[in-house]
C-alpha cells in the first residue's frame, strides 16, 4: 500500500506490503511500480526462507541519469544483529541482486563463516577522478571496541570498510577488507600493533599512520588517487574520520559525534 499525499519525484516514497511481514519499501526517483511489487516478493521470499519476522527495511534508489544503476538497500535484524546488504544493478534486476545477496548474507551469518574478498559482485570503487563534492557527513555514535568486533559490524552491515574507536588506544580506527583475503586495520597511531588474526582471518596493521588532512584535501586525494575509501586525521580536532565513494562518484564522510 502506497503512503497517502502529494510527493515529488525526488522526494522518499513508502511502500507497505499487505502481508504478515513488516516490510517497508522506500522509493527514491522514478522507480516504476513493478519494481517496488519485485522487491516485496522476493525480499519475503528470503526473510520467509530463513524463518525472520523482524521489521525489515529496503531503499530502491533509481539513477539520476539514463543508464547508471538503481541501488537497492535492505536492512533487517537476524539474530538480534543489524544486518544489512547494498547492491546496484540495471532497473529491476538490482532487486533481484539484493534478494540473492540478502539470502547469501544470512545464511553465511548463520553458519558463522565471514565474507569472501574480493568479492566479484561488487567490486571496490576505486577509480580515478577529479575531485568529487562530499555530499553527506554521517556524523555517529562509534563503536568502542576491538578490530574483531569492528569486523563482526563490517561484516554483517555489508560494508568495505568500517570507523571505530580502538578500545585498545582510545582512539579512532577503521577496518577492511584486504586482499587476497583478511582484514587491514587502520590507524592515527601506527605504532600500535595489533592481534595475528581476528575473527579466524588475518589482520595486517597499515604500516604508515592516518594523513591529516582537511576534508577537502582528503577529497582530493581519493579521487586523484583512484582510492575507493580514505582513513585520515581532521587537524581541527584531532578525530579520525572515514571518506568514502558512494556509486553516483560523489562522497561521503563518516565522522565520530
Amino acid at each position: 500500500m502506497k503512503s497517502s499525499g502529494l510527493l515529488s519525484s525526488s522526494s522518499p516514497q513508502h511502500w507497505l506490503t499487505a502481508s504478515d511481514l513488516d516490510l517497508v519499501v522506500t522509493t527514491l526517483g522514478e522507480v516504476p511500480d513493478v519494481d517496488v511489487t519485485r522487491a516485496v516478493r522476493a525480499i519475503g521470499r528470503v526473510l520467509r526462507r530463513h524463518h525472520l519476522d523482524a521489521a525489515t527495511r529496503v531503499r530502491v534508489t533509481a539513477p539520476r541519469v539514463a543508464g547508471e544503476a538503481t541501488v537497492v538497500q535492505v536492512n533487517v535484524r537476524c539474530r538480534n544483529l543489524a544486518t544489512r546488504v547494498q547492491v546496484t544493478g540495471p532497473g529491476g534486476f538490482a532487486v533481484t541482486f539484493a534478494a540473492e545477496r540478502l539470502d547469501r548474507q544470512l545464511a553465511r551469518l548463520a553458519a558463522e563463516r565471514s565474507r569472501d574478498w574480493p568479492d566479484p559482485a561488487r567490486p571496490p570503487l576505486a577509480t580515478v577522478t577529479e575531485p568529487r563534492p562530499i555530499v553527506r557527513r554521517k556524523l555517529c555514535e562509534l563503536l568502542v571496541g576491538t578490530p574483531a568486533e569492528a569486523t563482526a559490524v563490517m561484516d554483517a552491515m555489508d560494508y568495505d570498510a568500517h570507523l571505530f574507536t580502538d578500545s585498545a588506544t582510545g582512539a579512532e580506527a577503521a577496518v577492511a577488507w584486504g586482499e587476497p583475503l583478511g582484514v587491514r586495520l587502520f590507524r592515527q597511531d601506527a605504532t600500535v600493533s595489533g592481534p595475528p588474526t581476528v575473527n579466524s582471518l588475518p589482520l595486517s596493521v597499515v604500516s604508515s599512520p592516518a594523513p591529516v588532512l582537511r576534508e577537502d584535501q582528503a577529497a582530493q586525494v581519493l579521487c586523484l588517487h583512484g582510492l575507493p575509501f580514505l582513513f585520515f586525521t581532521d587537524p581541527v580536532d584531532d578525530r579520525g574520520r572515514l571518506l568514502y565513494r558512494r556509486y553516483d562518484s560523489d562522497l561521503s564522510l563518516v565522522a565520530p559525534e
